[in-house]
């Protein structure tokens, strides 16, 4: 609790209870006993109040398994054509074992991969992921991400050159073909 709390605890709560219990018990008078509860119960109810909205509204503290999943461009943050053209071109997906494939696609094909490793940092209250890719990678995973978290999730935010990316976990049910394809036209990274 706060400064104030041990303020009104130590020299209002702590006395009066100290004062009001033995007289309860020793005189049976219910009005001692009232006084208690009108003194009490708002204390407990505060701190269980307090308790629950600290866990509904505490970020998500992440760690190393949280970042394992596969990711897509969000299109909820800032809609219209740039973020279409992104979640059409872009993905990745980090496996357990600490890889991570970065897919350049053609909407739902993948035509280039990037691969690399993950780490992450524990020295903060939440862990940080560290890319580590392969020399000659894809700009957008050339360097580290930012978290955003939430209360109950987290969103991935990359900046690339004069463009910004919102990445999430991609959700159940929707597949990539896991097998790049060669694209009707030359590529240049290939």
């Amino acid at each position: 609790m706060g400064f104030g709390f041990n303020l009104f605890f130590a020299f209002i709560l702590l006395p009066v209870t100290i004062i009001l219990l033995p007289l309860w018990v020793f005189t049976r008078k219910p009005g001692f006993g009232q006084a208690l509860g009108c003194l009490w119960i708002p204390v407990l109810a505060l701190a269980f109040l307090s308790t629950m909205l600290k866990w509904v509204f505490e970020k998500k503290k992440l760690t190393k398994k949280d970042y394992y999943g596969s990711y897509i461009i969000n299109r909820n943050y800032f809609a219209g054509k740039q973020a279409d053209w992104q979640y059409d071109h872009f993905r990745f997906e980090i496996k357990d074992n600490d890889s991570i494939y970065f897919y350049i696609t053609d909407k739902e094909r993948i035509s280039k991969i990037y691969k690399g490793t993950i780490n992450t940092a524990t020295n903060y209250e939440s862990a940080r992921l560290i890319l580590n890719m392969e020399p000659r990678t894809h700009h957008i995973v050339a360097s580290n991400p930012t978290a955003i978290r939430s209360t109950w999730g987290f969103t991935l935010f990359s900046t690339l050159l004069n463009s910004i990316m919102f990445i999430s976990k991609k959700e159940i049910g929707s597949q990539l073909q896991t097998h790049p394809e060669p694209l009707p036209h030359s590529c240049p990274n290939r």
